[in-house]
């Protein structure tokens, strides 16, 4: 990595900073030394492996959505590579049995076609169930308990005759919660599948556990882990992914023009559906370091972003002084869903990728140019 200065470095670009994300590590270690869960990294939120090397000090190892997460969690974390899709294709089901070392299937067909492959390579097999548990306000895009799902084995569909395949249940429902919503998930797990779970090696209790937020209720956590090692004597898995991250990113932005139009207006150089897709996916609002509500400070400006799509709108916020072209604005709250969903729709350049280390210096992983715009198409 290449030292740079950071007051000085061209924006937009990605800042993780060490300390914030040794701080979310410690706090998830501590409720592994405590109950004996295993906590894995969620590469589908974060997967800047240049962090590896530090995370795998403290976490178990790596989950993968399909085979490039996967060969991504095998080749610079170690440690453990899980992973779950919901339908596998055959070529990479091939390439998985390489570097996967734990195999969940989505369906009682996909565990028929696979299962036993699985097994025969001395690989950990599991399937996912549905608990048709919704605890989602508001999220309806990420409840895979939602009618309709095709995410999960229900009950009605659960085929018992496949139970020698099994090493362990996997259920996975939660989206940015507390860990009320994990006891109500694991009880509604428990009444329909509980008892498949005698002689079974392990559960795993999914992502969506928010354990670094500062009001998580980590006790709940802690005894919900503990009631099902003790009765049923498995090994528990939980798999967050932006717990591991929380706060410990930022987006460094900078104005390039303000406008009046019925309102104040100012275009950014990044943009919510290029660089932050998720602001218009869920939707949601993203913290802005030293800014208020629409109307709560003295200047209110809408920000947007510098494409031709109308709807690339950040959100309203307002700032004790106006804004001017050439200031900096630093979104928080922003490792986790964004490097991992940028693209380069209307030519948009990716941001860089920046590292701040214990002692404040900044380190640039990666730039990007024309030729990662060129490559993708």
């Amino acid at each position: 990595m290449e030292k740079i200065c950071l007051s000085s470095f061209p924006t937009p670009y990605f800042l993780v900073d060490e300390q914030r994300l040794r701080n979310n590590l410690a706090v998830l270690q501590s409720v592994c030394s405590r109950t004996g869960c295993k906590i894995l990294l969620a590469q589908k939120a974060f997967s800047m492996y240049s962090t590896y090397p530090i995370i795998r000090e403290y976490l178990a190892g790596t989950t993968a959505s399909g085979l490039y997460e996967a060969k991504l969690g095998h080749d610079y974390f170690g440690g453990e590579t899980h992973v779950f899709s919901p339908a596998y294709r055959e070529q990479e089901f091939c390439e998985l049995l390489k570097v996967a070392d734990d195999f969940v299937f989505n369906s009682p067909t996909q565990l028929k076609k696979y299962g036993q492959r699985a097994k025969d390579a001395g690989k950990s097999v599991g399937l996912r169930v549905n608990p048709e548990c919704s605890t989602q306000e508001g999220h309806a895009i990420y409840d895979p308990c939602a009618p309709g799902s095709r995410l999960g084995t229900t009950l009605a569909n659960f085929d018992e005759s496949l139970l020698p395949l099994l090493d362990g249940l996997h259920f996975h429902t939660l989206c940015e919660q507390n860990s009320d919503d994990l006891k109500t998930t694991a009880a509604a797990f428990e009444e329909k599948f509980g008892k498949y779970l005698h002689g079974l090696k392990w559960i795993n209790f999914g992502g969506g556990h928010h354990i670094t937020r500062p009001d998580y209720d980590i006790e709940t956590l802690v005894s919900v882990i503990e009631h099902f090692r003790d009765t049923y004597g498995v090994q528990v898995y939980l798999e967050p992914g932006e717990a591991v991250v929380y706060h410990a990113g930022f987006m460094v932005t900078s104005v390039l023009e303000t406008l009046h139009n019925g309102m104040d207006i100012a275009i950014l150089d990044t943009s919510a559906a290029c660089h932050m897709p998720d602001v218009l996916e869920m939707p949601y609002r993203p913290p802005l370091k030293d800014s208020g509500e629409a109307g709560e400070k003295a200047y209110t400006y809408r920000l947007g972003g510098p494409t031709c799509l109308a709807g690339d709108i950040i959100g309203d916020y307002s700032f004790d002084v106006p804004l001017k072209e050439g200031d900096k604005l630093v979104f928080e709250d922003m490792a986790l869903y964004t490097m991992v969903k940028t693209n380069t729709f209307n030519g948009m350049p990716l941001p860089s990728i920046v590292w701040r280390d214990k002692d404040g210096q900044g380190w640039l992983v990666r730039q990007f140019g024309y030729s990662d715009f060129l490559s993708r198409l």
